[in-house]
């Protein structure tokens, strides 16, 4: 039998049978004994078993293809199993959502909230900076040119479009060219835009005649365009050539390719003009664009007078800190929301209401086909604006007590009374432009979205700390003026918004914690508050002081473009 079965064997495998073992030689020489009837039995029954796996097994040696379908009887039998297990008996599998990328703030704030009620020992607005700008003494551009102005090569008009400080880019912008072209520029024009609504001109945003004046000795500014240039072009502005610069152009393109038709026409339009010119420019260059934003672009009278009046009111308000405040900017407007495509509460309403937002003022660019929305991510990236809520808890950590003085720089919060009570409640003190002013001073003002902001940005230059909270024009312009102002240091707090994603979604963190991690942070916005210019950064946000100070400049007359 055994010798059957290893034949078997060795046929089905391919490889030659080995001879059979030799039989044992009880079996063989007859030995005998005398096992008792149990044992016999037992011998019997496992020789019964043996046989009848080794059939069992050689008949599937003989069928090799059974093991295919083997995985296949095995998921069957899974499947037979689970049907007839109830389904509230199977253990469910919950994935944990990353941390930081939900928002958690309103809870974390309830289970904090009387540990940070309780903590009032230390004050900020004593200690916040300590670090000075290490490049020895700032010297800002204050010194007029006195190589005089050769002939004028033409007349430069550009269309400024965007919000206030847009329109700032692209008026200091238009000063650096034309300075370097030795054109003069007529006061450039505000193109009025479907998203801000604001007619506004030059004059009334800016002192005019402080900004021909402060630019007389560098760049010729006019009002408007002389008659005899005009009748040129049939007194029609549309007649004349107008220049399609790409955005970010360097100043190499303007020698190139402008100033040629300039000197042929003596007239040309650069619109539109936003972002036109590239950070990367020559010292010169550098230099005009500085003594235009932090020296002639001064804002208009009515609007100084009320920010004058809101500061002092601000200091009065802050006579516990020696007349120190906080200014801060928040961008927690509907369109702002909705724009990022961050959940906050998440509900029905807010989802409805957003949807409505996006689609009100980027018609479809949100429910384009394959465009995929992920909140979360944007969350932890730290794209999200942070709300109310988010900034308090942050500037509590920062370690300002609730007797700091704040003033809130902002425009229409999304869902004001809400969002705004928890902030209040951490900081009692805090004042907007509509508290601190009376409705018959802000008249003038109110419906004019460029005035209302530059009386933010007056209020906020005057802090002591100024906090952003969301990227912009308005935060890189303030930022750089504070520079200016304050020896080279920007007194800004810019904070992680990556890192505090993950500290405001953590569930287990204590106060003492949560403190500890957001002064590290305001020591880091310390730090980074005296670094200065890098490379292909704007020249608003970190003005150079050795690019101010030089006078040497390169002006390009008719007959030097004729060589």
């Amino acid at each position: 039998m055994q010798g059957q079965v290893y034949s078997r064997l060795g046929s089905f495998g391919g490889a030659p049978s080995p001879p059979p073992p030799p039989s044992s030689p009880a079996r063989a020489g007859g030995i005998s004994r005398s096992p008792s009837k149990g044992a016999g039995s037992a011998r019997r029954g496992g020789g019964a078993a043996r046989r009848a796996a080794r059939a069992v097994l050689a008949a599937l040696l003989r069928r090799q293809a059974v093991f295919l379908f083997a995985p296949l009887l095995y998921v069957a039998a899974m499947l037979l199993y689970m049907g007839s297990v109830p389904l509230d008996a199977v253990p469910r599998i919950i994935a944990r959502q990353p941390h930081g990328s939900v928002y958690r703030s309103p809870q974390l704030y309830q289970r904090l909230r009387a540990d940070m009620d309780a903590d009032n020992s230390t004050d900020a607005l004593a200690t916040v900076w300590r670090h000075t700008y290490k490049g020895g003494t700032w010297r800002p551009c204050i010194e007029n040119g006195t190589n005089g102005l050769p002939e004028s090569n033409g007349y430069i008009y550009v269309e400024a479009n965007g919000g206030l400080n847009q329109q700032r880019t692209s008026i200091c912008n238009a000063v650096a060219i034309a300075g370097f072209l030795n054109a003069t520029l007529i006061i450039p024009n505000f193109h009025f835009h479907s998203i801000w609504r604001d007619p506004s001109k030059f004059s009334d945003i800016y002192d005019k005649d402080h900004f021909v004046q402060r630019l007389q000795n560098d760049v010729r500014v006019v009002d408007k365009i002389p008659d005899f240039i005009m009748e040129r072009f049939g007194h029609n502005l549309s007649n004349v050539f107008n220049f399609k610069i790409k955005a970010w152009a360097r100043i190499q393109y303007y020698k190139d390719v402008v100033l040629p038709k300039l000197i042929e026409e003596r007239f040309i339009r650069i619109s539109p003009f936003a972002n036109r010119l590239s950070f990367d420019a020559p010292p010169a260059v550098q230099r005009l664009r500085c003594l235009s934003n932090f020296e002639a672009l001064k804002f208009s009278k009515p609007i100084v007078s009320l920010s004058e009046t809101l500061v002092s009111r601000m200091r009065n308000r802050s006579a516990e800190s020696d007349g120190k405040y906080i200014s801060v900017h928040l961008r927690f407007e509907e369109d702002m929301v909705a724009f990022s495509c961050c959940v906050y509460d998440g509900g029905d309403e807010e989802k409805k209401e957003m949807d409505a937002a996006r689609e009100i003022g980027w018609r479809g660019k949100f429910t384009k086909r394959g465009r995929v929305i992920r909140p979360g991510v944007i969350r932890m990236n730290g794209k999200c604006p942070l709300t109310p809520l988010e900034v308090g808890l942050m500037l509590r950590g920062m370690g300002f007590s609730n007797k700091t003085a704040i003033f809130l720089a902002s425009g229409k919060i999304y869902r004001a009374e809400k969002n705004m009570a928890p902030l209040l409640e951490m900081f009692p003190l805090l004042q907007t432009k509509e508290t601190l002013a009376s409705e018959d001073e802000l008249a003038p003002f109110k419906n004019f979205s460029s005035r209302m902001a530059a009386i933010d940005y007056s209020v906020c230059a005057q802090s002591e700390v100024f906090v952003t909270t969301q990227g912009g024009n308005f935060p890189h312009f303030l930022m750089g003026h504070r520079r200016y102002l304050y020896g080279g240091h920007s007194k800004t707090i810019k904070p992680d918004k990556r890192r505090l994603a993950v500290l405001f979604d953590n569930p287990r963190i204590g106060w003492k914690s949560l403190k500890r991690h957001l002064l590290n942070m305001r020591t880091h916005s310390d730090t980074k508050g005296i670094e200065m210019k890098r490379p292909n950064e704007s020249i608003y946000t970190f003005p150079c002081p050795d690019c101010m100070c030089r006078l040497n400049r390169t002006k390009y007359s008719k007959s030097q473009n004729s060589r």
